[in-house]
């Protein structure tokens, strides 16, 4: 079974990178904010005590840098 597309493996790591730190950075704001989705806890070993919103905040924003990143050098890549 072949895919139709061929991604790069810097495209996918990039990828799988992204999606991790923005379901990371979500659930570990929704566990700060309302206690609850302990989805993805070894997140909290990343952020410095006391500063853990702030510190979710930027994950997601990193992860959402590096998906774009990753998407822009996919799309460069093929054409």
């Amino acid at each position: 079974m072949t895919s139709a597309k061929d991604t790069a493996p810097l495209t996918a790591v990039s990828h799988l990178l992204s999606f991790t730190l923005v379901v990371g950075g979500g659930s570990g704001l929704l566990h700060e904010w309302w206690g609850w989705l302990h989805f993805m806890g070894f997140v909290r070993f990343l952020v410095p005590e006391g500063y853990e919103v702030y510190s979710y905040v930027v994950m997601v924003v990193i992860g959402l840098a590096v998906g774009a990143a990753g998407g822009a050098f996919g799309d460069r890549g093929r054409g």
